[in-house]
């Protein structure tokens, strides 16, 4: 196909039809080759959302801080990551842990009660997902976990939600309840009446 070479900071007529098709920049002379267009239109990215200042582009090893109340893990399924948003808790009053455990785990502020799904079906061994070890293994965590809220799936007999009882146990709370994959309208309704009256009576013993 036969083509010329037209210099748009020269041809006022071809400039012009260039921006009628949308764009405001000629292609760059960079001999550096590129997978898109050789030039694409200028375009606002006002719509995009903040990112936080504490996300992976982060400096390495630096916490990310919550003082979130209902802090929790899901997996990529994103069963309890679905209950949590059923739960309709107040923007800032949750909080998920990193998928991935190269991520910098969260830490906490503010006490909080700790949701998290059981891994495996053996009793214990290999239950409690890996990301909630991590952030339980940050001693300031530990000691401001007041109770945890486990999720399972009933399939597991025996081991149904035994992440929640392993923790539990270990970290000295109570398990508050227990819920199967993404939980039901009544498991919903319960969770928020127990977690009221649950953080009430914790406020009564902090005034005590």
């Amino acid at each position: 196909m036969a083509y010329k070479t037209v210099d748009i900071s020269q041809d006022a007529e071809a400039l012009e039809r260039v921006r009628a098709l949308g764009y405001m920049q000629a292609p760059s002379s960079s001999p550096t080759p590129t997978t898109g267009p050789a030039f694409a239109p200028t375009r606002s990215a006002s719509w995009l959302p903040k990112r936080r200042q504490s996300q992976p582009d982060d400096p390495a090893g630096v916490p990310v801080l919550t003082s979130a109340t209902l802090i929790y893990f899901s997996s990529v399924s994103n069963n309890t990551h679905r209950f949590v948003e059923k739960l309709g808790l107040p923007e800032g009053e949750t909080a998920r842990l990193p998928l991935r455990t190269t991520e910098e785990t969260l830490q906490a502020t503010e006490p909080f009660v700790l949701v998290t799904p059981s891994y495996g079906a053996d009793g214990g061994k290999g239950s409690v997902p890996k990301q909630v070890i991590t952030f339980l293994n940050v001693e300031s965590n530990r000691r401001l976990l007041r109770g945890v809220i486990g999720s399972g799936n009933t399939n597991f007999q025996e081991s149904y939600c035994v992440a929640g009882d392993i923790i539990a146990a270990k970290c000295s709370v109570p398990h508050l309840y227990r819920f199967e994959l993404m939980g039901t309208e009544r498991d919903v309704s319960t969770v928020l009446k127990g977690l009221e009256e649950f953080w009430k009576q914790q406020s009564s013993l902090s005034a005590a």
